[in-house]
């Protein structure tokens, strides 16, 4: 599995005001999904790097 603690630093990591909550950004398709569930990925292969001020950036 990839480690999910990369998220908060993340890009594709964008709070939903709807739901009140943050969510991966990253679209995949039902294919995709059980590849990415089903694997055996050190790190995410989704993971775009930023920092605070670059991810609060692109969040606006």
């Amino acid at each position: 599995m990839p480690d999910y603690m990369e998220c908060d630093n993340c890009m594709n990591f964008e709070y939903d005001e709807e739901m009140d909550e943050y969510s991966c950004s990253v679209y995949l398709d039902e294919d995709e999904l059980a590849r990415f569930l089903t694997s055996d990925y050190k790190k995410c292969p989704y993971f775009r790097p930023g920092d605070e001020y670059t991810i609060v950036k692109h969040q606006m």
